[in-house]
């Protein structure tokens, strides 16, 4: 399969905006496309094989010229293509850009959006919960921009709190754990045992089992402290 060009783009885009009632140019000062219809607020089309950041960069520079710039990148396949569609589509929107397809087989032009304003929609749910952690979350145990690393939440740090609990005094109601460790949502932790710590040994007591014993204990050697302190 030959490689693709940027050029290749250009005829298929063309003949879509002339079809649109346009004149188009190409090469016209730094644009690689322009396109203008009547009186209109003309048309500025930046082609690109792919999604890059200097491809956003041109286009945004060429916003000082018209309101009205669109992005055209040779349309892929398969799950990869869709999901860099799905997030510089998102992006576009947010830059106030238009973004074009190109399927070059048959030379269908898809637009996905259009240039125009933008106001992010702000999610309450989304905030509340962001808060939520934030506020039970003790410390700051994690460093930023860690990856492939198990981080630390406050749901993990009350779970260590009621296995530390079980540590020092054996099996226990979940009420009186709560009631030492702080942790309100004691009984639930251990009831649904998202990590395996858990072990119910009567309606509402519980014990910790060995795989929760070995979770204080790695915790406890990564820390140089017992698990109640470290947190």
């Amino acid at each position: 399969m030959s490689r693709i060009l940027e050029t290749d783009l250009y005829l298929p885009v063309k003949t879509f905006l002339i079809g649109q009632g346009y004149d188009v140019k190409a090469e016209v000062g730094a644009a690689d496309i322009v396109a203008c219809r009547g009186d209109e607020e003309p048309v500025i089309v930046e082609l690109k094989t792919g999604f890059s950041l200097g491809l956003f960069h041109q286009a945004i520079t060429r916003q000082s010229v018209t309101d009205t710039v669109y992005i055209a990148v040779a349309r892929g396949t398969g799950r990869r293509f869709q999901h860099a569609l799905r997030n510089n589509i998102n992006l576009a929107r947010r830059l106030g850009l238009g973004l074009i397809t190109v399927r070059l087989a048959d030379g269908l032009v898809e637009v996905h959006v259009d240039p125009g304003p933008y106001t992010p929609r702000k999610s309450k749910p989304r905030k509340d919960r962001l808060l939520r952690e934030f506020s039970r979350r003790v410390g700051d145990p994690n460093t930023g921009g860690s990856t492939r690393v198990r981080l630390v939440t406050a749901y993990r740090q009350d779970a260590l709190r009621c296995a530390a609990y079980l540590e020092t005094n054996g099996p226990s109601r979940g009420a009186d754990i709560a009631k030492a460790t702080n942790v309100e949502r004691a009984t639930r932790i251990m009831a649904d045992d998202h990590y395996g710590w858990f072990e119910r040994v009567e309606r509402g007591i519980y014990k910790l089992t060995p795989k929760g014993e070995a979770s204080l204990n790695e915790r406890t050697a990564g820390s140089g402290q017992g698990a109640a302190e470290s947190l």
